[in-house]
Protein backbone atom coordinates (compact mmCIF):
# COMPACT_ATOMS: atom_id res chain seq x y z
CA UNK A 1 0.00 0.00 0.00
CA UNK A 2 2.79 2.41 0.89
CA UNK A 3 4.57 1.67 -2.40
CA UNK A 4 1.43 2.54 -4.38
CA UNK A 5 0.92 5.80 -2.48
CA UNK A 6 4.54 6.88 -2.98
CA UNK A 7 4.75 5.87 -6.63
CA UNK A 8 5.14 8.90 -8.97
CA UNK A 9 2.08 9.90 -10.98
CA UNK A 10 2.05 8.96 -14.66
CA UNK A 11 2.95 12.03 -16.73
CA UNK A 12 3.73 10.50 -20.13
CA UNK A 13 2.83 7.70 -22.51
CA UNK A 14 5.36 6.42 -25.06
CA UNK A 15 4.18 4.46 -28.08
CA UNK A 16 5.65 2.14 -30.65
CA UNK A 17 4.50 3.01 -34.18
CA UNK A 18 4.16 0.08 -36.61
CA UNK A 19 1.72 -2.48 -35.28
CA UNK A 20 0.67 -0.25 -32.38
CA UNK A 21 -0.57 3.08 -33.75
CA UNK A 22 -0.44 2.31 -37.47
CA UNK A 23 -1.06 -0.72 -39.67
CA UNK A 24 1.72 -0.01 -42.16
CA UNK A 25 2.53 -3.45 -43.49
CA UNK A 26 0.84 -2.93 -46.88
CA UNK A 27 3.09 0.03 -47.73
CA UNK A 28 6.14 -1.90 -46.56
CA UNK A 29 5.08 -4.75 -48.86
CA UNK A 30 4.62 -2.42 -51.85
CA UNK A 31 8.06 -0.85 -51.31
CA UNK A 32 9.63 -4.28 -50.87
CA UNK A 33 8.07 -5.56 -54.08
CA UNK A 34 9.12 -2.46 -56.02
CA UNK A 35 12.69 -3.16 -54.95
CA UNK A 36 12.39 -6.86 -55.78
CA UNK A 37 11.00 -6.05 -59.24
CA UNK A 38 14.07 -3.91 -59.93
CA UNK A 39 16.24 -6.84 -58.87
CA UNK A 40 14.32 -9.30 -61.05
CA UNK A 41 13.15 -11.26 -58.02
CA UNK A 42 9.66 -12.61 -57.17
CA UNK A 43 7.38 -10.56 -54.92
CA UNK A 44 6.64 -11.22 -51.24
CA UNK A 45 3.13 -11.36 -49.83
CA UNK A 46 1.52 -9.49 -46.95
CA UNK A 47 1.88 -12.34 -44.45
CA UNK A 48 5.59 -12.65 -45.15
CA UNK A 49 6.25 -8.93 -44.75
CA UNK A 50 4.20 -8.86 -41.56
CA UNK A 51 6.57 -11.47 -40.12
CA UNK A 52 9.60 -9.41 -41.21
CA UNK A 53 8.61 -6.14 -39.48
CA UNK A 54 9.92 -4.90 -36.15
CA UNK A 55 13.71 -4.62 -36.33
CA UNK A 56 14.14 -1.60 -38.59
CA UNK A 57 14.51 -1.16 -42.35
CA UNK A 58 17.92 -2.88 -42.77
CA UNK A 59 16.68 -6.07 -41.14
CA UNK A 60 13.41 -5.94 -43.11
CA UNK A 61 15.29 -5.68 -46.39
CA UNK A 62 17.66 -8.45 -45.34
CA UNK A 63 14.72 -10.74 -44.60
CA UNK A 64 13.01 -9.85 -47.88
CA UNK A 65 16.20 -10.66 -49.79
CA UNK A 66 16.72 -13.90 -47.88
CA UNK A 67 13.19 -15.01 -48.77
CA UNK A 68 13.57 -14.30 -52.50
CA UNK A 69 16.91 -15.74 -53.50
CA UNK A 70 19.40 -14.95 -50.80
CA UNK A 71 21.21 -12.05 -49.18
CA UNK A 72 23.94 -10.60 -51.43
CA UNK A 73 27.31 -9.22 -50.35
CA UNK A 74 27.32 -6.46 -47.75
CA UNK A 75 27.82 -3.58 -50.20
CA UNK A 76 24.98 -4.75 -52.43
CA UNK A 77 22.71 -5.29 -49.42
CA UNK A 78 23.49 -1.76 -48.27
CA UNK A 79 22.58 -0.47 -51.72
CA UNK A 80 19.29 -2.38 -51.53
CA UNK A 81 18.49 -0.85 -48.15
CA UNK A 82 19.18 2.64 -49.52
CA UNK A 83 16.99 1.98 -52.54
CA UNK A 84 14.18 0.51 -50.40
CA UNK A 85 14.18 3.61 -48.19
CA UNK A 86 14.06 5.90 -51.22
CA UNK A 87 11.01 4.03 -52.52
CA UNK A 88 9.27 3.79 -49.15
CA UNK A 89 9.95 7.31 -47.91
CA UNK A 90 8.56 8.80 -51.13
CA UNK A 91 5.08 7.70 -50.06
CA UNK A 92 4.92 5.73 -46.78
CA UNK A 93 1.19 6.18 -46.16
CA UNK A 94 -0.69 5.33 -49.36
CA UNK A 95 -1.95 2.01 -47.96
CA UNK A 96 -1.42 2.60 -44.22
CA UNK A 97 -4.06 3.43 -41.65
CA UNK A 98 -4.49 4.13 -37.98
CA UNK A 99 -5.80 1.24 -35.93
CA UNK A 100 -9.36 1.71 -34.58
CA UNK A 101 -9.58 4.15 -31.68
CA UNK A 102 -6.07 5.61 -32.08
CA UNK A 103 -6.94 9.18 -33.08
CA UNK A 104 -9.69 9.55 -30.49
CA UNK A 105 -7.69 7.99 -27.67
CA UNK A 106 -4.61 10.12 -28.35
CA UNK A 107 -6.91 13.13 -28.13
CA UNK A 108 -8.24 12.02 -24.76
CA UNK A 109 -4.76 11.43 -23.39
CA UNK A 110 -3.54 14.81 -24.58
CA UNK A 111 -6.58 16.52 -23.10
CA UNK A 112 -5.80 14.80 -19.79
CA UNK A 113 -2.44 16.57 -19.79
CA UNK A 114 -0.23 13.56 -20.57
CA UNK A 115 2.91 14.07 -22.63
CA UNK A 116 2.92 11.71 -25.62
CA UNK A 117 5.87 10.37 -27.58
CA UNK A 118 6.77 7.81 -30.26
CA UNK A 119 9.71 5.40 -30.12
CA UNK A 120 10.00 3.37 -33.31
CA UNK A 121 12.64 1.40 -35.20
CA UNK A 122 11.41 3.01 -38.45
CA UNK A 123 13.77 5.70 -39.83
CA UNK A 124 12.87 9.25 -38.79
CA UNK A 125 12.10 10.62 -42.25
CA UNK A 126 9.45 7.98 -42.93
CA UNK A 127 8.15 8.21 -39.36
CA UNK A 128 7.56 11.95 -39.46
CA UNK A 129 5.97 11.78 -42.91
CA UNK A 130 3.68 8.93 -41.84
CA UNK A 131 2.54 10.65 -38.64
CA UNK A 132 1.84 13.83 -40.59
CA UNK A 133 0.01 12.08 -43.42
CA UNK A 134 -2.24 10.26 -40.95
CA UNK A 135 -3.04 13.45 -39.04
CA UNK A 136 -1.57 12.64 -35.65
CA UNK A 137 1.85 14.31 -35.75
CA UNK A 138 0.63 17.20 -33.62
CA UNK A 139 -0.25 14.89 -30.74
CA UNK A 140 3.37 14.04 -29.95
CA UNK A 141 5.79 16.17 -27.96
CA UNK A 142 8.75 14.05 -29.08
CA UNK A 143 9.54 11.34 -31.63
CA UNK A 144 12.61 9.11 -32.00
CA UNK A 145 13.30 6.73 -34.86
CA UNK A 146 15.54 3.82 -35.69
CA UNK A 147 18.31 6.18 -36.82
CA UNK A 148 18.08 8.59 -33.85
CA UNK A 149 20.56 6.67 -31.66
CA UNK A 150 23.33 4.11 -32.20
CA UNK A 151 21.03 1.27 -31.10
CA UNK A 152 17.39 0.38 -31.71
CA UNK A 153 14.80 -1.48 -29.65
CA UNK A 154 15.13 -3.95 -27.90
CA UNK A 155 17.90 -1.70 -26.57
CA UNK A 156 16.56 0.74 -23.94
CA UNK A 157 18.65 3.58 -25.43
CA UNK A 158 15.96 5.04 -27.73
CA UNK A 159 13.30 4.72 -25.03
CA UNK A 160 15.46 6.59 -22.53
CA UNK A 161 16.32 9.15 -25.19
CA UNK A 162 12.63 9.73 -25.86
CA UNK A 163 11.89 10.20 -22.16
CA UNK A 164 14.71 12.72 -21.90
CA UNK A 165 13.14 14.69 -24.75
CA UNK A 166 9.74 14.44 -23.05
CA UNK A 167 11.36 15.66 -19.81
CA UNK A 168 9.93 12.80 -17.76
CA UNK A 169 11.42 9.92 -15.78
CA UNK A 170 10.85 6.21 -16.48
CA UNK A 171 8.86 6.01 -13.24
CA UNK A 172 6.42 8.57 -14.66
CA UNK A 173 5.93 6.75 -17.97
CA UNK A 174 3.75 4.05 -19.49
CA UNK A 175 5.00 2.36 -22.67
CA UNK A 176 2.54 0.88 -25.17
CA UNK A 177 3.75 -1.50 -27.88
CA UNK A 178 2.86 -4.62 -29.83
CA UNK A 179 5.81 -6.99 -29.72
CA UNK A 180 8.66 -8.56 -27.83
CA UNK A 181 11.16 -5.79 -28.70
CA UNK A 182 8.87 -3.12 -27.25
CA UNK A 183 8.46 -5.02 -24.01
CA UNK A 184 12.18 -5.75 -23.70
CA UNK A 185 13.21 -2.15 -24.39
CA UNK A 186 10.61 -0.66 -22.06
CA UNK A 187 11.43 -3.09 -19.25
CA UNK A 188 15.15 -2.39 -19.61
CA UNK A 189 14.43 1.34 -19.49
CA UNK A 190 12.56 0.85 -16.21
CA UNK A 191 9.23 2.43 -17.13
CA UNK A 192 6.40 2.22 -14.63
CA UNK A 193 4.09 0.08 -16.77
CA UNK A 194 4.33 -1.77 -20.07
CA UNK A 195 1.09 -2.45 -21.93
CA UNK A 196 0.62 -4.25 -25.24
CA UNK A 197 -2.09 -4.12 -27.88
CA UNK A 198 -3.80 -7.39 -28.90
CA UNK A 199 -2.95 -6.93 -32.60
CA UNK A 200 0.27 -5.95 -34.39
CA UNK A 201 3.40 -7.75 -35.52
CA UNK A 202 4.61 -9.79 -32.56
CA UNK A 203 6.54 -12.92 -33.49
CA UNK A 204 6.04 -14.59 -30.10
CA UNK A 205 2.86 -15.11 -28.04
CA UNK A 206 1.98 -11.99 -26.03
CA UNK A 207 1.02 -14.08 -23.01
CA UNK A 208 4.63 -15.10 -22.54
CA UNK A 209 6.03 -11.56 -22.39
CA UNK A 210 6.76 -9.68 -19.13
CA UNK A 211 4.23 -6.89 -19.68
CA UNK A 212 1.67 -5.42 -17.30
CA UNK A 213 -1.39 -6.20 -19.38
CA UNK A 214 -2.87 -6.72 -22.83
CA UNK A 215 -5.33 -4.02 -23.89
CA UNK A 216 -8.73 -5.05 -25.18
CA UNK A 217 -8.11 -2.59 -28.03
CA UNK A 218 -6.38 0.76 -28.35
CA UNK A 219 -9.42 2.59 -27.00
CA UNK A 220 -9.04 0.59 -23.79
CA UNK A 221 -5.90 2.58 -22.96
CA UNK A 222 -7.68 5.70 -21.69
CA UNK A 223 -9.61 3.63 -19.16
CA UNK A 224 -6.46 1.85 -18.02
CA UNK A 225 -4.90 5.26 -17.35
CA UNK A 226 -8.15 6.66 -15.87
CA UNK A 227 -8.41 9.42 -18.47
Amino acid sequence: MTDTVNRPAIRAVAFDLDGTLVDSVADLMHASNALLAELGRPPVDLAAVRSFVGDGAPKLVERVLAATGGVPAADETARCVKRFLAIYEADPSAHSMLYPGVAETLGRLAEAGLRLGVCTNKPMAATLRLLDDLGIAGRFAAVVGGDSYPTRKPSPEPVLGLLERLEVTPAETVFVGDNEHDVAAARAAGVARVLVVPYGYARVPLDGLPHDGILGGFADLAGRLSC
